[in-house]
């Protein structure tokens, strides 16, 4: 199986891109946030790939991270869940986002997600939980976790909390205090 490519750019489209490796054009179905991220045609580019494999064709999937291949393949290990619907809702949320409202079973967040429906969001925070990767998820480090008790203790909504928190922490503010004292900002109360 084809684990990784490195090569040129030859042509974008919509679904993905032509890689050039070594001389073979390798197609390479991407989500939309990869393709908007990848450089001009004739740049060269890396891509992790996710090898499909039919009795009637073979697909190759490209991907930024292993982090969001991980997701992708999790996706695939759950029940009424192909390749598309995989593809659409990778494409439909950033990487981060997804593992974040699944952490904190977000189903609003994820029914937002372009042909993803209530009961198919519930049955992803089911089967998903505690199985895609942690790296780069807020929750997983004590300090999240304090903060967020401290929230939930004055009364706020986990998705709420979770979510102040982790805009607090992209905007920089990396210890509790601070962090605590923006999200309460972001919350209304102060």
């Amino acid at each position: 199986m084809i684990g990784s490519l490195r090569g040129n750019i030859t042509h974008k489209s919509a679904t993905g891109i032509l890689l050039d490796v070594g001389g073979v054009g390798y197609r390479v179905i991407t989500p939309l946030g990869v393709l908007s991220e990848l450089p001009p045609v004739g740049s060269e580019a890396f891509l992790y790939i996710y090898t499909h494999v039919r009795e009637d064709a073979i697909h190759l999937y490209g991907f930024s991270s292993e982090g969001e291949k991980k997701v992708f393949t999790t996706l695939l290990g759950i029940s009424g869940i192909g390749p598309k619907v995989a593809l659409s809702i990778v494409s439909g949320i950033p990487y981060e986002e997804f593992l974040s409202a699944v952490e904190a079973e977000d189903i609003t967040r994820l029914t937002r997600i372009p042909g993803l429906g209530k009961k198919t969001a519930q049955r992803l925070v089911l089967e998903l939980r505690g199985k895609l990767p942690r790296e780069g998820i807020a929750a997983a480090d004590s300090e999240f976790e304090d903060a967020l008790s401290a929230l939930i203790n004055l009364g706020y909504k986990k998705v709420d909390a979770a979510g102040a928190i982790e805009l607090a922490r992209k905007d920089g503010h990396s210890d509790i205090e601070s962090v605590l004292r923006e999200a309460l900002k972001r919350l209304g109360k102060e």
